[in-house]
């Protein structure tokens, strides 16, 4: 007499299919949302902030009273190279300031050139510009992007690994009760002849 069950059929393991395809589209798309949320927030505080710095900067003309001495180097990586010369200059309230001003290369004595000063008069940076504004976006938003995505990769990874395991050691299980009777071998501690039934 054959004491082998029929085993109704489990499911194995599955691979990476449709579950898998479907949590990491949206894991990528969360990433794209949080990325343009990232931009957007960008743009607008630094729209505001360029707004608040205009307010306060004011361009005026100022004339060298000396040549330009030529930096050695450029202050940044792929800059275009800027000189100082001395220059005298009339704050918006029309007070007369001297200083030091940067100008083009080789800019001789008594040139004019416009320098941007702030509510004192003193030389400042020029109010950061549309261009400053959409890398500054760009960047922060590529980088909340790439920050999200990869975090919710690695957790998609851990919880994949974590599954996976579950899933095999679940199988392993199964499979040692069904092995012996499919492949016709006796369970540890069953007699010849005895039914575990």
């Amino acid at each position: 007499m054959d004491h082998r069950k029929r085993s109704e059929p489990r499911p194995t393991p599955s691979g990476p299919g449709r579950g898998g395809r479907a949590t990491l589209v949206l894991v990528l798309t969360i990433s794209l949302i949080c990325g343009a949320v990232a931009a957007a927030s960008l743009w607008s505080a630094g729209a505001r902030a360029d707004r608040a710095l205009a307010a306060h900067r004011h361009r005026v003309q100022a004339t060298t009273t000396g040549p330009a001495r030529d930096p050695a180097v450029a202050s940044r990586y792929g800059s275009t190279p800027r000189a100082v010369a001395p220059a005298v200059w009339e704050q918006p309230d029309h007070v007369r300031r001297s200083g030091t001003v940067h100008v083009p290369p080789r800019t001789p004595q008594g040139r004019t050139v416009k320098i941007w000063v702030d509510d004192n008069g003193t030389p400042a940076r020029a109010p950061g510009g549309t261009a400053d504004r959409a890398l500054t976006s760009l960047s922060g938003g590529s980088f909340a992007t790439a920050s999200v995505g990869a975090i919710g990769a690695g957790v998609l990874v851990l919880v994949r690994r974590r599954t996976e395991a579950l899933r095999l050691a679940v199988w392993e299980q199964e499979w040692e009760q069904v092995e012996p009777v499919w492949s016709g071998r006796l369970r540890r501690g069953s007699a010849p002849g005895t039914d575990d039934d």
